[in-house]
């Protein structure tokens, strides 16, 4: 009998000595491995007010406080137009948590495969309503004409109650004061009615060409292609459609290097003068069956297409003609 207690004792002892030696690191490592673990249930629908969709807000999380806080805030997407539902099932939730570092062995999944998520109101924001009228702008202007559409104001966010499923953008381009801006004027339909809307401006910056002199081009010359160069930049102006470089035209006065040429700085070359002062021309009268002619004396000289005063050598009358092509002049009736 006293053999048996002294066995008992000691196996008494050989345990507590074990539970002494392990059991407060076993408890540790226990109490560990439930904080890594995240439970997630999943309804099947779920309505948010913000258009931030967080995993917090869909679903429902168990776990340690810390690891809940930060797995509530992974987010899932984002609602980006009136009236839009998104469907996320377990392994876009299991994508998501993998990338924010919580691997799929720690997550246990409860409720539903999927959740349709809805917006419980909608808010069409202002920065949503310049980037639609900003597309549809592009669209409606020629190709690579415009460098920049800067808005000239943000309009305020538009609050639409209810969960309205099919609400409609409707967009147009209105009249604008200005040359370098441009109108778009939204219209928010719900249910084929109108329930707001708004004007977006768009202050613009144009594609353009600017032509600087390499040398000097004195009054007079024809410019080539050897005495200018074309450069890129941006106005604040539309370019005219039919721009072309100045290569043929007739500098009207002189042009030094590094000049910027203008419009009004170039022209077409002037033909050769025809008639010229004092010089005795012939006067043309022609008509459909007859044909007159007369002897006159051109007061001035001038060019194909100019108007010049002639005297009438007979009848010694001042009048008004028009120099031809061919160096004769019509009197204007």
């Amino acid at each position: 009998m006293r053999s048996r207690t002294i066995s008992l004792a000691i196996i008494t002892c050989s345990v507590t000595l074990a539970q002494f030696c392990q059991g407060p690191v076993n408890n540790k490592a226990i109490g560990s491995q439930n904080d890594s673990v995240v439970e997630v249930y999943m309804p099947r629908e779920v309505t948010i007010k913000d258009d931030c969709i967080r995993l917090g807000q869909v679903s429902i999380l168990r776990g340690s406080e810390p690891l809940v806080a930060r797995v509530s805030q992974i987010a899932l997407g984002q609602i980006s137009v009136p009236g839009q539902e998104i469907v996320v099932d377990r392994s876009t939730v299991l994508s998501r948590l993998a990338c924010n570092g919580i691997p799929f062995s720690k997550v246990t999944f409860m409720g539903a495969e999927k959740i349709t998520i809805r917006q419980e109101h909608h808010v069409i924001k202002g920065t949503q309503f310049v980037e639609l009228a900003r597309s549809f702008l592009k669209k409606k202007l020629p190709a690579n004409s415009v460098h920049q559409l800067s808005p000239v104001w943000i309009p305020k966010d538009l609050v639409l109650p209810g969960p309205s499923k099919d609400v409609k953008l409707s967009l147009r381009l209105v009249k604008s004061g200005s040359r370098n801006q441009a109108k778009i004027e939204i219209t928010v339909l719900a249910g084929g009615k109108e329930i707001g809307g708004c004007e977006v401006a768009f202050r613009l910056k144009y594609n353009s060409h600017t032509v600087v002199t390499l040398v000097e081009i004195p009054a007079g010359e024809v410019i080539s292609p050897n005495d200018v160069k074309i450069e890129k930049t941006v106005s604040h102006k539309p370019e005219p459609a039919n721009w072309k470089p100045p290569y043929g035209l007739m500098a009207k006065r002189r042009l030094p290097a590094n000049t910027v040429i203008r419009p009004d700085s170039v022209g077409p070359v002037k033909p050769a003068i025809a008639v010229r002062r004092n010089e005795t021309v012939v006067i043309r009268i022609e008509r459909p069956g007859f044909l007159v002619t007369a002897i006159g004396k051109a007061l001035k000289e001038a060019r194909p297409g100019e108007y010049v005063k002639v005297r009438n050598v007979d009848s010694q009358r001042i009048i008004l003609c028009r120099v031809n092509e061919d160096g004769t002049v019509e009197p204007i009736l």
